[in-house]
C-alpha cells in the first residue's frame, strides 16, 4: 500500500502554536475593528450646531415608516434600474452576437475593422460614452445610459463568444460543410449554438456587471436607484437619513446582484462542459474568456 501524497509538510507543534496565536490576535483586531465603527455609528454627532442622535437610534430610521418612500425607492428607483439594464442586456446580446460572427469572419476586411472597433470600446470607460450619447446625439438620460452600456457590455460578450467559436473543435465545422451547408450556416446553425451554450454562464456574469453599471446613469440625470435613494430621497427628508438611505439602497443593490449571482452560478452547472467535466467560472467573465482562447489555441497546434 502506496504511502498517501501530500503537497505540504505536516506542521510541527511550534507551527501550530504560531498559526493559533496569529488567529486569535486576528480575530481580536476584527472583532475590535468592529466594535469602533459600531461605537462611532452610534455616537451622538455635531451638524450645523444641532446634536443629532447615533446612527442606531429610531430616529433615524422613522423616515422609512412612510410608504411614499418606499414607492420611491421600489417603483421609481428599482423598476428604473431594471429597466435600464433589461433593455441594454438585450441588446447587448445581439450586438455580442453580430460582433462575435464579424470577429471570427474568415474575410479579412471585416475581422481586422472589427478587431479595431472592439478594441476601441473595451478600452474607453462607460461613463464617457454616457456622456457623449447624453451631450452630443440628445438622446435622454435613459437612452444615453442603455446604448453605453449595450456597446461596452455587447463588446464584452463578443469576444466571450467568438472565444467559445474558436474553443469548439474543428471537426464541428466540417461535419456541418459535409452536409453540403455553407461556411456561414454551417457557423450559424451548427457551431454558434454550442458556443452560445458554453459561454451562457460567462454571458450572465457579464449582465451581473451591466446591472452594477447602470448606477453611472447618476451622473447623466438618470433616475435610477442610486439616484432616487441618495440624492432626491436624501436631500427631501434632510442630511439626517443620509446614511440610512445608503444603507437601504446597499442592500436593494445587493438583493439584485446577489441574485443574478446565484442564477448564474446555478447557470453555470446546469450548462458544464461535458466534455471536460469542468464549470466554467461565471465570476471572472475575463478569465474565463482567456481559457477559452487557449483551449482553442492548442487545438489548432498542428501535430506531428
Amino acid at each position: 500500500m502506496s504511502a498517501p501524497i501530500v503537497l505540504f509538510d505536516v506542521p510541527g507543534p511550534r507551527a501550530r502554536r504560531v498559526s493559533l496565536v496569529s488567529s486569535i490576535i486576528a480575530g481580536v483586531l476584527i472583532l475590535a475593528g468592529l466594535a469602533w465603527i459600531a461605537l462611532t455609528l452610534a455616537a451622538p454627532r455635531e451638524s450645523g450646531g444641532i446634536t443629532l442622535p447615533g446612527y442606531f437610534d429610531p430616529s433615524r430610521w422613522d423616515v422609512f415608516a412612510d410608504p411614499l418612500v418606499w414607492e420611491r425607492l421600489i417603483f421609481v428607483g428599482v423598476v428604473g434600474t431594471l429597466a435600464a439594464a433589461l433593455t441594454a442586456s438585450v441588446f447587448a446580446i445581439i450586438l455580442g452576437i453580430i460582433l462575435s460572427l464579424l470577429r471570427s469572419s474568415e474575410i479579412a476586411w471585416i475581422r481586422r475593422p472589427t478587431a479595431v472597433v472592439l478594441e476601441f470600446i473595451r478600452g474607453m470607460p462607460v461613463l464617457l460614452m454616457m456622456l457623449f450619447i447624453l451631450l452630443v446625439l440628445n438622446t435622454g438620460a435613459f437612452w444615453a445610459v442603455v446604448a453605453a452600456l449595450t456597446l461596452y457590455n455587447g463588446a464584452i460578450i463578443g469576444e466571450a463568444l467568438r472565444a467559445g467559436l474558436a474553443s469548439l473543435p474543428r471537426g464541428q465545422r466540417e461535419a456541418g460543410l459535409s452536409l453540403g451547408m455553407r461556411p456561414l450556416q454551417s457557423k450559424m446553425l451548427v457551431e454558434f449554438p454550442q458556443a452560445f451554450r458554453q459561454m451562457l454562464p460567462i454571458i450572465v456574469a457579464q449582465l451581473v456587471v451591466l446591472l452594477k453599471d447602470t448606477s453611472l446613469g447618476f451622473i447623466v440625470g438618470y433616475s435610477e436607484l442610486l439616484r432616487i435613494g441618495m440624492n432626491q430621497l436624501a436631500s427631501f427628508y434632510g442630511n439626517r437619513y443620509l446614511l440610512s438611505f445608503f444603507v437601504i439602497t446597499l442592500v436593494l443593490y445587493l438583493a439584485m446582484n446577489l441574485s443574478l449571482s446565484w442564477f448564474a452560478r446555478w447557470l453555470s452547472k446546469r450548462t458544464a462542459s461535458k466534455s471536460s467535466g469542468k464549470v466554467l467560472p461565471p465570476d471572472d467573465p475575463g478569465r474565463a474568456v482567456l481559457m477559452a482562447e487557449a483551449s482553442a489555441a492548442s487545438k489548432q497546434t498542428p501535430k506531428f
